[in-house]
């Protein structure tokens, strides 16, 4: 049986209340780090001091640096006894404070000269210096950084405290670029995807790949428009709830909601400029409060030229970074090469018919 869409589209804002009612934020895990990049925080491990002592922070000649005030290659410094030669990294021997470079000290059978002064402190990572006792390794509610997982790791920290979704994504053919696309972007934002194919674009194949059993959110792509084969819609009705189909939003007008038992479902469109949409839309918030990640960071710039609006529906525009302003690429109808091209994305409420040029507007980052 063919879907059609209903006389009136539902607002976006109540779809998204709808998915979002009764939705709690999952159990932390407990990661190693190399699984543990762009997932939410779910606490911050206290981080012992790095390094833990004086270390050479560059090659030559561990030396204390009273002993060689004076020293030039015009009068040079005979030393009693050789210096020690350290690499970077090396833990400094007792009674040394600098590091001089190779080149700075003559050895001649076992007299060694000083050509140059030092300073305390020199060539040297004091205790400490890196990483200061109690810091912490990420913020709760943010994602886990690289900076975060270099500090982790330098303080002997191997095991993060997380929020990871388990995301099922499940693919209706001849969607494949869309789903690939679909599931980078999901594995970026720090959820833990699983990725199934229908057998066929029917309603009983569909149906029988909306398994929610070990999942917190499902995605299916493609298949949830009006056409002739477009059979997700029904499909999610016989296994589930469908909310809302077809949503006062552009891209992404075909999107639907639902859920199967607990679990929320958003049917993505199958062409990448509606799936990615609804994907910003819907998923992202959806994902944001599975993992309790806290508010997203907007950046205010003035629009480069007017953005253009329909009124009663909401639409997101592209748009590029141009000399700290916002240049629009795309509204509502989005080319592949404006996709790739841009920085961010603004939505315009249904209320709006756009802004004008030179307006100061809020835009979600498309990369953190």
């Amino acid at each position: 049986m063919t879907q059609r869409l209903p006389p009136s589209l539902t607002p976006l804002d109540a779809a998204l209340a709808a998915l979002l009612r009764g939705i709690d934020p999952t159990r932390p895990v407990e990661l190693p780090l190399t699984e543990a990049a762009g997932c939410v925080a779910a606490g911050a491990p206290l981080l012992a001091a790095y390094p833990q002592h004086d270390i050479a922070a560059t090659d030559g000649w561990a030396l204390h640096a009273n002993e060689l005030i004076g020293a030039s290659a015009y009068s040079p410094l005979l030393l009693a006894t050789a210096p020690v030669r350290v690499d970077a990294g090396d833990a400094m021997p007792a009674g040394c404070d600098c590091v001089l470079d190779i080149d700075a000290v003559e050895m001649s059978g076992p007299l060694a000269q000083v050509l140059a002064e030092g300073v305390p402190g020199q060539g040297i990572r004091r205790a400490g210096s890196d990483i200061a006792a109690g810091l912490t390794a990420g913020a709760e509610g943010h994602p886990v950084g690289p900076a975060d997982l270099l500090l982790a790791d330098l303080a002997a920290v191997d095991r993060l405290s997380v929020r990871r979704p388990r995301l099922r994504i499940v693919n209706v053919p001849d969607t494949a670029t869309t789903a690939d696309m679909i599931a980078g972007i999901a594995r970026a934002a720090g959820t833990d995807v699983k990725s199934f194919e229908t057998a066929a674009r029917d309603e009983a194949s569909v149906a029988d790949a909306l398994d929610a059993s070990s999942c917190d959110l499902l995605l299916t792509i493609g298949g949830s428009g009006v056409g002739r084969h477009d059979a997700v819609v029904t499909a999610l009705a016989r296994r589930g709830e469908v909310i809302a189909h077809g949503l006062a939003l552009q891209p992404g007008r075909t999107a639907a909601i639902g859920r199967v038992g607990n679990v929320p479902v958003v049917a993505l469109p199958g062409s990448p400029d509606h799936a990615l949409a609804a994907w910003l839309a819907l998923v992202m918030p959806l994902i944001d409060r599975l993992s309790a990640r806290r508010l997203r960071r907007q950046v205010t710039w003035p629009l480069a030229r007017k953005i253009a609006s329909s009124v009663g529906i909401a639409e997101i525009a592209l748009l590029a970074e141009e000399h700290q302003t916002w240049m629009p690429l795309a509204v509502g109808e989005w080319p592949l090469q404006a996709m790739a091209r841009a920085d961010a994305w603004l939505l315009i409420p249904a209320s709006l018919e756009g802004f004008a040029a030179g307006e100061p507007v809020d835009a979600y980052l498309m990369r953190e």
